[in-house]
């Protein structure tokens, strides 16, 4: 624990408090009693978990925007390109994206479902340039972004995203970044904070139905005119 603590203290302070709320459960359970002193290994091991390190804040600036969907191009893997793109253009969590099925895409009404982790699912819209990379995927099972190698959707692209970035001269930036670069950038865009709220599924902030295509990043960029909503 100390050693990963060192190189990994968030992902570290996580598993510690998971195995802390095991302890305390198992020395509350009348079958393992006696088999070990909660009370110390607790303890023992909190002593070697380092302070957790601070929420990361990575996001992508509108002045970054035209030189990220370049670099984001240069992605070999088709899927890989538009699971990036769709992360930024939807705001959903990397998870609920990489679990997106063909059948939770209504091309009809032009709305995605997504298996939403708090409220179970949600409806957002489907803007037209997510649809067309949507469209531009192959059907080879029943995941939207799969490379028909497997059976089920594609590895998280985190090396591929962050070999681009580099190469563009871009900082650093999570695949979460890219959710929270769709919050910042629909408020540069003027998108209401309730709507907003509605699409990432946070608890909105204000009401109302989400039926605004959330004209979000670069339709009024001239930098990058392949990108429309």
């Amino acid at each position: 624990m100390a050693k990963e603590a060192a190189r990994r203290p968030t992902t570290t302070a996580k598993a510690w408090r998971l195995l802390r709320a095991c302890l305390r459960w198992g020395a509350s359970r009348p079958e393992y009693t006696g088999l070990y002193d909660a009370a110390r290994l607790v303890a023992a091991s909190g002593k070697k978990v380092q302070k957790a390190s601070k929420a990361k804040d990575d996001a992508l600036q509108r002045e970054q925007l035209a030189a990220w969907f370049q670099a984001v191009q240069t992605i070999r893997e088709p899927a890989h390109r538009a699971y990036l793109q769709a992360l930024l253009l939807t705001g959903a969590r990397p998870g609920e994206l990489l679990g997106l099925r063909w059948a939770d895409v209504d091309l009809q009404w032009n709305t995605l479902t997504i298996r939403d982790k708090v409220e179970g699912e949600r409806v957002i819209p489907l803007t037209p340039y997510v649809r067309q990379l949507i469209q531009s995927l192959p059907c080879r099972n029943a995941y939207v972004f799969t490379t028909g190698r497997t059976k089920g959707s594609i590895a998280t692209p985190a090396k591929q995203h962050s070999a681009a970035l580099k190469a563009a001269g871009l900082p650093h930036t999570t695949q979460h970044g890219l959710r929270r670069s769709f919050g910042s950038l629909a408020e540069w865009v003027e998108v209401p904070a309730g709507i907003v709220a509605q699409i990432m599924g946070h608890k909105p902030r204000a009401t109302g139905i989400c039926q605004d295509r959330c004209r979000l990043l670069l339709a009024q960029s001239s930098n990058a005119p392949f990108v429309q909503f």
